[in-house]
């Protein structure tokens, strides 16, 4: 088995659902835990599998301050720039950040991020679409060797 673990980080997400769902993707992809940012979301759990029970599921002010010790930040991000999915490579220990679906991450989170990688579509996911799409792929790759 190979070392390492990956986290998701969800920044001012819009909807119960993808908080939801991103938790569910974080007990099939085995993520550690799941960090949110924002208010727009009432506490409370909304994931169907009830992942809150295995895995921390944080609100946090600022997600950068619950990035794990030696562990690379990898903002997820349709920008100019950014590394495709297909060709990117995780890093062993990786927080995934993820913005809501009618904003950005901008400047203020990619500056603290080691990489930037976008999915090549023909228009941008929803947030829990594409925390299962990262996910599933650092799988794959690690079931492969990749990482």
């Amino acid at each position: 088995m190979s070392r390492g673990f990956s986290c998701i980080g969800l920044d001012n997400p819009k909807t119960p659902a993808n908080v939801g769902s991103a938790m569910r993707a974080a007990g099939c992809y085995d993520a550690r835990f799941v960090a949110m940012t924002g208010r727009r979301i009432p506490p409370g759990r909304t994931d169907t599998m009830k992942q809150y029970r295995h895995r921390p599921l944080l609100r946090v002010d600022d997600l950068e301050e619950v990035i794990p010790f030696d562990c690379v930040p990898v903002a997820v991000e349709l920008v100019d720039g950014a590394e495709s999915l297909v060709e990117y490579k995780h890093p062993a220990s990786a927080f995934y950040i993820f913005g809501a679906e009618d904003s950005t991450l901008g400047e203020r989170v990619l500056s603290w991020c080691r990489d930037v990688v976008a999915i090549p579509t023909s228009g941008c996911m929803n947030l829990a679409a594409t925390v299962n799409v990262v996910m599933y792929d650092r799988m794959m790759k690690r079931l492969k060797g990749g990482v």
